[in-house]
């Protein structure tokens, strides 16, 4: 048999190593190593960092709570609030994406939503309050990227958004808290010593918690820099600070508030209207342009048997490139299913990624036929990548279609009427008609609300009589 993988080796020698391996010699000496570090761990009880993150953690055994999104049954303490509801937003991999990448709101609301409702706050926390802290924890995000060239292209080695979104919750967090200018550096800092997460978990299960983990470790920093706790002063100055998450970093000092533009204002951000990663939008674009030439009507079946082969011209983004999905997950990253499923079904949506989906027959067939081919022009940044596809039949006909911009890319961006309907969709799997209803209004008017209790009251979902409306509801529409 093949010699183990490294990740292997390590896993068989963990799992299999038992009492009888040890040592006399290491006997002894781990056991001067256990009772030394039980010595410098019972002195240390005295220093002020112990004592900082002692009354931190004190937030766990608290009354302190927050709404977890969707289900008013269920509390949380504020951080690991804003740590399940992150996960949540990024957990089809459904939420806005930025240029230069990445994922930049996920990271921020679910921190505001939460400590709006936590902190006994007087005045209340207006929507203004909240919509300032947002703004700031994405501007933050978005000029950290732009101190590298590295950042301006879809990702190698760190997801994003558990680089550049830990400091942009922080960033929200302590504009939130109302932190000093000394402490919200601080926060910064420490925020820097929680961020980073490798790109290699892309496509797992474990990249939501990505997002999960920015919310509540940005809010951790802003609660330990709250009580005082010190980090490195230049921690974004220094390629051994920040800058340790890129290859070529060179940060540059932000011009001075008086002449300050939003890069918002600058910049839009993409809308899926399907839960994949955004290069795959491209794919589906042109894909669906193709599929016009191949069956002779919208609801018509395609004719499998009759393609010999199916050319991508893409970007080369290997986490991407994933010829035989087998989850979720990996179909989410797969260039060469999202293809297949928008020429089989002339759609790509939210059932699109159940397993049964990606395991038809009539998918895999068709995946077998698929090809990537890289042209150099072809660059792996959202700003600049196309998509070409080309469906070459058995008797040699070939039809090609490129997009360069998919629907919901910020230079065609979603109509207001299709980012509600996109709400509407989504949010009405867990929450009542009139739910949904009152929260696109209470957004859509979010400048003027008074008390964001208002709409953290409706981020609890249904209540108990609101869910028994919904199922008489339900029954009397069946009827009609």
């Amino acid at each position: 048999r093949m010699l183990k993988s490294v990740t292997e080796s390590f896993a068989s020698m963990i799992h299999g190593l038992k009492v009888d391996h040890l040592t006399d010699g290491v006997i002894q000496r781990s056991k001067r190593m256990i009772l030394d570090s039980l010595g410098v761990g019972f002195l240390g009880t005295g220093t002020e960092v112990f004592h900082k993150v002692t009354q931190y953690s004190k937030i766990y055994s608290s009354n302190t709570s927050s709404t977890v999104w969707g289900r008013p049954d269920f509390r949380l303490p504020p951080t690991y609030a804003a740590f399940v509801n992150g996960v949540a937003v990024h957990s089809m991999d459904f939420d806005d994406t930025w240029h230069p990448a990445t994922h930049p709101s996920g990271a921020v609301l679910p921190v505001l939503t939460a400590l709006s409702e936590a902190l006994p706050q007087t005045p209340k926390f207006s929507g203004l309050d909240l919509l300032l802290a947002f703004n700031v924890g994405i501007e933050v995000q978005g000029r950290l990227m732009h101190f590298s060239t590295e950042a301006k292209d879809i990702p190698k080695r760190f997801h994003p958004p558990s680089v550049v979104g830990t400091l942009g919750s922080a960033a929200a967090a302590s504009k939130f808290l109302g932190l000093s200018l000394t402490k919200c550096r601080e926060a910064l800092a420490i925020a820097v010593s929680h961020a980073g997460a490798p790109i290699a978990n892309a496509a797992t299960q474990t990249k939501p918690l990505h997002i999960g983990n920015a919310a509540k470790h940005g809010m951790e920093a802003a609660f330990l820099a709250m009580l005082g706790l010190q980090g490195n002063k230049q921690i974004l100055d220094l390629g051994s600070g920040f800058g340790a998450f890129y290859a070529n970093y060179s940060p540059k000092g932000l011009p001075s508030l008086d002449s300050h533009i939003w890069l918002l204002d600058q910049q839009d951000v993409a809308f899926k209207s399907f839960p994949a990663h955004l290069a795959t939008h491209w794919v589906a674009d042109a894909a669906a342009a193709v599929r016009k030439h191949l069956v002779v009507s919208e609801r018509a079946p395609l004719p499998t048997d009759h393609i010999d082969r199916i050319v991508l011209r893409i970007p080369d983004v290997q986490y991407v490139n994933r010829p035989f999905p087998d989850s979720e997950h990996e179909a989410r990253h797969s260039f060469q299913y999202v293809a297949c499923a928008m020429l089989l079904d002339g759609s790509v949506a939210v059932p699109s990624f159940h397993s049964q989906q990606i395991n038809r027959p009539e998918v895999r067939e068709l995946l077998e036929k698929v090809e990537l081919e890289h042209r150099p022009d072809n660059l792996p940044s959202f700003n600049t990548l196309y998509c070409e596809i080309s469906v070459t039949l058995k008797d040699g006909t070939t039809f090609t279609e490129r997009s360069d911009t998919f629907y919901g890319h910020w230079r065609k961006p979603l109509s207001q009427e299709d980012l509600q309907k996109k709400f509407r969709a989504n949010a009405s799997k867990v929450l009542s008609r009139d739910t949904v209803e009152s929260l696109i209004r209470v957004v859509g008017n979010l400048e003027n609300l008074e008390d964001c209790s208002t709409l953290t009251t409706l981020l609890k979902g249904p209540s108990v009589q609101e869910e028994a409306s919904k199922l008489s509801h339900m029954f009397s529409f069946h009827h009609t």
